[in-house]
């Protein structure tokens, strides 16, 4: 195992000197992460003859991560995904965050959210941990805020993400990381054909803008039902709604038997690798989201990056929680803090 880093880049805000930090196993598997946003820019995994592949989409250089509009690899915070009319109510008082979706809220703030933040490193053997102290009022949320976000790599070919938010208020805190995949490697075309399987058997209907209904559907019967593996594209250009309203697959699904423990949601093959991506959280959602709206962008070494050559299982609760009693609770603060994890391993076929 090796750990080791360099400068990036210097952040035009702040002017702070930003790392590119590499950790690497013994089996060849190598992640590049940045104190900039807490971005996963590269992830460099070996199929079963060894051959390795960068499996995530990014950038080469710091100027494409200022602006990040998809969020490419990056720590989204306070709060990921949407609250629909960006504002909430806690212990009586609103609170007025960015509208920049429509008249809702995604992603906290595009300008100002972890994404583009710079975060404090401290080195372990395997690991990065990343802090940052976030103030009362900031993007709108109350709350002096700590957080902590810890990336290890492990022999046994895991990355994992485990986050630790305090606040002095209650406020609302579901952070994500929002990386996308693609296991032929960054320049390996359409997801379409990626297998996905999720422990699913329900999902949460969206209306116009993306924000849920509040209601809990079964996905049986629909083309949300990924309960039995199969490719993402088999019917994600079905004659249904809810993929209407996504453009696709962008939706959160509730993940069956949640016990606030470690277990396995997801799992990810695609043809033409040996490649396998398992997702274990300890989380009660995640959101699968097609790369419907990636656009026309320069990727790596060269690649053009298009709509769908990269899928996001982001996990999470559930989005516009805060406006939903019969979601999972999103309040946190001085009587209860925020703690998840999150495992990405991967093997081979």
């Amino acid at each position: 195992m090796s750990l080791t880093k360099k400068v990036f880049g210097t952040d035009k805000k702040s002017r702070k000197a930003i790392y590119e930090y590499q950790i690497q196993n013994k089996n060849g598997m190598c992640v590049k992460i940045l104190n900039y946003g807490g971005i996963i820019r590269e992830l460099w995994v070996p199929d079963r003859d060894g051959k390795r592949a960068d499996v995530v989409l990014g950038h080469d250089d710091l100027m494409p991560y200022c602006e990040n509009p998809g969020f490419l690899g990056a720590a989204v915070g306070p709060s990921a995904n949407r609250i629909g009319g960006a504002k909430f109510m806690i212990d009586g008082a609103e609170y007025r965050i960015p509208v920049n979706e429509n008249e809702n809220n995604l992603h906290s703030d595009k300008e100002n959210g972890y994404h583009v933040r710079v975060f404090d490193v401290e080195e372990g053997r395997n690991s990065i941990r990343l802090s940052l102290e976030d103030e009362d009022g900031a993007m709108g949320f109350p709350g002096n805020k700590k957080l902590e976000m810890t990336y290890t790599v492990t022999e046994e070919n895991e990355l994992r993400l485990d986050y630790h938010f305090t606040s002095d208020k209650r406020t609302v805190l579901n952070p994500t990381n929002h990386s996308y995949f693609n296991l032929r490697g960054q320049d390996g075309g359409s997801i379409e054909d990626h297998v996905l399987w999720l422990k699913a058997s329900r999902y949460t209907p969206t209306a116009a803008g993306s924000i849920p209904t509040g209601e809990i559907a079964p996905v049986a019967g629909t083309p949300m039902d990924f309960t039995k593996a199969k490719t993402i594209g088999e019917e994600i250009g079905a004659d249904f709604e809810q993929l209407q309203i996504g453009g696709g697959y962008d939706h959160n699904w509730v993940l069956d038997d949640v016990d606030g423990q470690l277990q396995l949601v997801a799992k990810v093959t695609a043809p033409g690798t040996s490649r396998v991506m398992k997702v274990y959280t300890t989380l009660p959602g995640i959101q699968f989201y097609a790369g419907n709206f990636i656009g026309e962008q320069d990727g790596k070494s060269g690649v053009k990056y298009h709509d769908r050559c990269g899928l996001a299982l982001e996990t999470q609760f559930f989005p516009d929680s805060i406006h939903k009693d019969n979601f999972p609770d999103v309040v946190f603060g001085p009587d209860r803090q925020y703690i998840s994890s999150t495992v990405y391993k991967f093997c081979n076929a």
